[in-house]
């Protein structure tokens, strides 16, 4: 499975090694194309799963903050 945006692949995966969450496809750490991720101050709480960190996504210039 890839994830692609702007027709870059930032994420790369076989189906078997993703996990989905209520609808949501979750990527291993290894499969990322980390010239596409920057860290951000972001982050989240849900009671079952913990606290949640996201990257802004940047490629070519375009960048959707908090984007993964």
């Amino acid at each position: 499975m890839k994830a692609i945006w702007r027709n870059q692949v930032l994420a790369e995966a076989p189906k078997e090694d993703l996990i989905r969450i209520e609808g949501n496809w979750y990527f291993p750490p290894k499969a990322l194309n980390r010239q596409y991720f920057d860290d951000s101050d972001h982050r989240t709480t849900c009671m079952w799963k913990g606290e949640a960190s996201y990257y802004d996504v940047n490629v070519d210039g375009s960048r959707n903050e908090f984007g993964a």
